[in-house]
């Protein structure tokens, strides 16, 4: 009797162990086939896109002079300009903190205001950097008014932002702020057709896009984040 109830409870365990498998099995391809779904849409997505130089046709242009950026924070994108005709805009991502930033390091949080290009790097660990002179003016006067920093800091930063390139990235209002790739990631994330905000506070594109804007700017373009 004890042999066949054994036999019984076995039989139940082996019943819900295979069950269970299935169901992990079936919820793991669902995911994947999902996911896979999602990519191939962003595919599609971006092959419909135009190339910079078919703006720049489009639009009568054969080269950009007065190139400036302006990137918007509501609409995820970064616009290119020659002077005031708009040429093309790009998709980006922001900070983790799509907040306002407080204008303190490790807010997480894209800053808004205009600046410069001040340093092209090639070899980074997102593809590429194009630094911002954050700190600008208005930051350091914004935060010497809140009293998040002295009168002393304000004046080094404010020698920096007019005799310098760029502005030391060691400041409690945060630096290294710019415009970067996506890195080894690349192939899946410029493909989902959402955003994922996920940066430290810079601006990020696909590598392909950041390559492309390349060809038309250089250190010193004017970049506005509103």
């Amino acid at each position: 009797m004890n042999t066949q109830i054994s036999k019984t409870k076995n039989k139940i365990v082996a019943l819900i162990s295979s069950a269970l498998l299935r169901n992990i099995l079936f919820t793991f391809g669902a995911m994947v086939l999902f996911f896979s779904g999602v990519i191939a849409y962003g595919v599609v997505l971006n092959t419909r896109q135009y190339t910079l130089q078919e703006s720049m046709n489009l639009k009568g242009l054969n080269k950009l002079d007065k190139v400036s950026l302006v990137i918007d924070r509501k609409t995820f994108t970064l616009n290119v300009f020659e002077d005031t005709i708009f040429v093309k805009s790009y998709r980006v991502s922001f900070g983790r903190n799509l907040g306002d930033k407080k204008k303190l390091s490790n807010d997480g949080a894209t800053p808004v205001g205009s600046y410069k290009i001040c340093k092209i790097t090639g070899d980074y660990q997102y593809h590429k950097f194009l630094r911002l002179n954050y700190p600008n003016l208005e930051d350091s006067k914004e935060a010497l008014r809140k009293s998040l920093i002295t009168q002393k800091q304000y004046d080094d930063l404010q020698f920096q932002f007019y005799y310098e390139d760029c502005v030391d990235e060691n400041t409690v209002l945060g630096g290294n702020i710019g415009i970067h790739g996506i890195g080894r990631l690349n192939a899946i994330f410029k493909n989902l057709p959402f955003v994922y905000n996920w940066t430290d506070g810079s601006v990020a594109l696909s590598n392909e896009d950041l390559d492309e804007i390349l060809t038309v700017i250089k250190e010193g373009t004017e970049v506005v984040i509103k």
